[in-house]
């Protein structure tokens, strides 16, 4: 066989193959180097050129290299098609490639807080209450020892649903209807969004998240509070947290305190939470016998403990759904 019939039978053969074969870059490039590469069959070809005569190796040699030109820009038409999708079909899709995996979201650091305070308190024997974001005054308020024009009430800025309903400033609501549906003694904690008109800033925002607690049997004390509450400040702050009790003043319980932890980036003293002894009033409007039962409540921030426990210095954060924000707590 004549080198420009071998010329032919290897163009012939590269055409088959261009078009049916690869369906892959890999499988191109291994084309490629079977045709073009320094092994190849067209440089098998060139090396034929030594047994030609002086008058056929020209005519040998722009043969060749018109085969090698051709061949060439097959490839690069063929890469091209692939990168392009211009084929219109499957054909190039390689299945055998990993694939490009979605990216994975991440637990909200008010749910992640949220969730790790109810394990809290959870493993301790309490159980988990909801109650109405929509609530009357009596529950929000009259109940909770806030009589009508107190200045206590003027402690929290309200939205008025109605002269008579409000979206609640607290959970501290669901305590009254825990009360006035079950009989003593109850052990829960009532996690919940609620709402206060006030003016947003780095730090408050119309809307937040808390937990209230409430314990109520025949033998509780203050001693008891104050160990419950050491737990949990420990369990989400760390061992080596420092804390304190501070006298405060809440309508619904009586006497009232305040909890601090110390903060070493700030080298100050923070609020997280408020707490007390059940006001003996609160049980009489529910019902209960004062002389007989006796308990505590607390209710703390959810936002504000999340802000301590990362090291967030802007409430605004939490709600303006910015996935750079976000993305930190994967």
């Amino acid at each position: 066989m004549s080198l420009k019939d071998k010329i032919e039978s290897v163009r012939n053969q590269f055409l088959a193959d261009i078009e049916s074969f690869p369906t892959s870059q890999k499988e191109i490039e291994d084309l490629r180097v079977t045709y073009l590469g320094r092994k190849g069959q067209v440089a098998s070809l060139f090396s034929e050129m030594g047994s030609l005569s002086a008058e056929e190796r020209p005519d040998a040699g722009q043969w060749l290299n018109q085969l090698k030109t051709e061949l060439a820009k097959q490839f690069e038409s063929k890469v091209d098609e692939m990168d392009q999708g211009s084929s219109g079909n499957d054909l190039f899709l390689d299945p055998t490639l990993p694939g490009i995996a979605p990216p994975l979201g991440s637990m909200h650091p008010l749910e992640r807080t949220l969730q790790e305070i109810k394990d809290i308190f959870t493993s301790i024997g309490f159980h988990i209450a909801y109650g109405p974001e929509i609530d009357d005054d009596y529950h929000n308020f009259s109940a909770l020892n806030f009589p009508e024009h107190h200045p206590a009430r003027d402690m929290q800025d309200t939205f008025f649903v109605s002269p008579d309903t409000v979206l609640r400033t607290h959970t501290s609501n669901v305590q009254i209807h825990l009360m006035e549906n079950e009989d003593p003694p109850i052990r829960h904690i009532v996690p919940g969004r609620v709402y206060r008109n006030e003016a947003i800033s780095f730090k408050s925002y119309c809307l937040f998240h808390q937990v209230e607690g409430i314990y109520v049997d025949k033998n509780v004390s203050f001693g008891e509070l104050k160990g419950v509450l050491e737990y949990f400040v420990r369990q989400m702050f760390g061992p080596k947290v420092k804390m304190r009790f501070r006298p405060s003043f809440f309508p619904f319980t009586e006497p009232s305190a305040e909890v601090d932890i110390w903060s070493t980036e700030r080298n100050q003293w923070l609020e997280i939470l408020g707490c007390g002894m059940v006001d003996p009033a609160v049980f009489d409007n529910v019902g209960y016998d004062s002389s007989i039962w006796h308990g505590y409540a607390f209710g703390m921030g959810v936002e504000r403990i999340a802000m301590l426990k990362y090291k967030i210095d802007d409430i605004r954060h939490f709600y303006q759904g910015d996935i750079r924000f976000l993305e930190q707590f994967k």
